[in-house]
């Protein structure tokens, strides 16, 4: 993803991520919230794990999600990094299985974190990634 190359430029993760943001919204046409933003930056091998991921979620909904509305929150306390990625498209029921959710898996265990993917049909999907604070 071309945001790792901005953050090794000088940018932190909440610029990369409000810049990926915004263009990817201009280039979909799918409204974007942004719920929250880490004001403080992490460690470059989480923002890198967390940018990949949220690129491969936004792919996801661009591609089978049907979403208009994609709400996104990237938040950092005590207990660790927290992201959430939730669109309110036509969601699924049962496991989701395929290679963009073994992706994105990957790249929060490579950092000790842990994601979980969850829709709900005709109301969306909800992925979100945990990096706890000694990950």
């Amino acid at each position: 993803m071309t945001k790792e190359l901005d953050m090794r430029a000088g940018l932190s993760l909440a610029q990369a991520l409000e810049e990926h943001l915004a263009e990817w919204a201009e280039s979909t046409g799918i409204t974007v919230e942004i719920w929250a933003l880490p004001g403080r930056d992490v460690p470059v091998r989480i923002a890198r794990a967390v940018l990949a991921t949220l690129g491969e979620a936004l792919s996801n909904v661009e591609r089978h999600s049907r979403a208009r509305v994609v709400s996104v929150a990237v938040t950092l306390g005590s207990a660790g990094l927290r992201m959430t990625v939730s669109d309110n498209g036509i969601g699924f029921a049962g496991p989701v299985t395929g290679r963009g959710v073994t992706v994105m898996r990957t790249h929060f265990t490579e950092v000790g974190g842990t994601l979980s993917v969850n829709g709900v049909p005709g109301e969306g999907t909800t992925v979100t990634g945990v990096v706890p604070r000694n990950g």
